[in-house]
């Protein structure tokens, strides 16, 4: 297959209501969207807004995400893997026409690494902002992965930031002001190994929305504009193994580690210079688990929509 036709789908903040309006979503809601970004221009030089790969289906979850942001609150997106967090939280911030910073937690991270810290330039001594820092003063979207996989003590410095002070104390570099049109958007898993729970003093600055478990009809719609060269044989087999996978899953037969839908778009890519789908899929998701038990659990689900001598061709238009 040629280059041209491996040139990635990407969209952006129009393209993206367009998909929104025919969803149904709120006109009324996408119009104060874009009054919205006509009072918040972005800086000249600033950080670019990036585009994404897929579009967000589900008009409830939209709308009510689009209210919240546009009525000054942070978003809490809140469900298990798969459910489109944070493809939901790019597509917003292509929307409302910010650019991302994009913080994932882990349990080491602490308050220099969300705000800065000093850091010697040239023989001198000069601060170093961190991500929160920086996407707080230009105005964006700052993207907080699993935000409770983080120690509640890192988490506290934001407190100020995301109440009505809107401010924090940055030790070395003064008081730091969030600018109106930033947002905070966290996503939170309750499944990963690691998650606790957030404290209610962090939890009450933001509002929450629970995230729908992926329906046939909004995958199928993922695979139709992420992976458009895929024939409708193709994105069958692909959303019925996806979603036996899934539930495999819900049941508590195997971990989310071949619940993946990066992984399905990566199988995709390859499958599309000819590696055998088997072996795409295997490396896209099977082999990301780690157990051997595991593996052979999602071989069989596999087994039952794409055989072991299947060629690539026959998943493509």
């Amino acid at each position: 297959m040629s280059l041209e036709k491996q040139k990635r789908v990407r969209y952006d903040g129009a393209a993206i209501m367009v998909a929104w309006k025919e969803q149904g979503v709120s006109r009324a809601l996408l119009d104060e969207v874009n009054a919205w970004r006509a009072q918040n221009p972005i800086a000249a030089g600033g950080r670019p807004v990036s585009p994404v790969p897929f579009v967000y289906e589900g008009r409830t979850v939209i709308e009510g995400a689009l209210a919240a942001l546009l009525s000054g609150e942070h978003l809490l997106l809140v469900g298990p893997k798969a459910t489109g967090k944070n493809m939901l939280a790019a597509n917003l911030a292509a929307v409302f026409g910010r650019p991302v910073w994009n913080v994932s937690f882990h349990v080491q991270m602490d308050a220099e690494g969300l705000l800065g810290t000093d850091t010697l330039r040239d023989g001198r001594v000069v601060f170093r902002p961190g991500p929160i820092v920086e996407c707080a003063e230009a105005g964006g979207f700052a993207v907080l992965d699993e935000i409770n996989m983080a120690r509640n003590e890192a988490l506290a410095v934001m407190h100020s930031l995301l109440d009505d002070r809107g401010m924090v104390e940055v030790p070395g570099h003064g008081v730091v002001e969030l600018s109106p049109a930033a947002r905070v958007i966290g996503t939170m898993n309750h499944g990963y190994a690691g998650t606790r729970e957030l404290n209610e003093a962090l939890a009450s600055r933001f509002v929450v929305l629970r995230m729908p478990e992926l329906t046939e009809s909004a995958l199928l719609s993922l695979l139709t504009k992420g992976c458009p060269d895929l024939s409708d044989n193709g994105r069958n087999v692909l959303c019925k193994l996806f979603l036996a996978l899934a539930e495999k899953h819900a049941q508590g037969e195997i971990s989310s580690r071949a619940v993946d839908l990066r992984g399905l778009r990566s199988a995709v890519r390859m499958m599309q210079f000819g590696v055998a789908p088997w072996q795409a899929i295997a490396m896209g998701m099977i082999d990301k688990c780690m157990e051997e038990e595991e593996r052979e659990i999602v071989f069989d689900v596999v087994r039952l929509f794409v055989g072991e001598g299947d060629s690539a061709d026959g998943f493509f238009a």
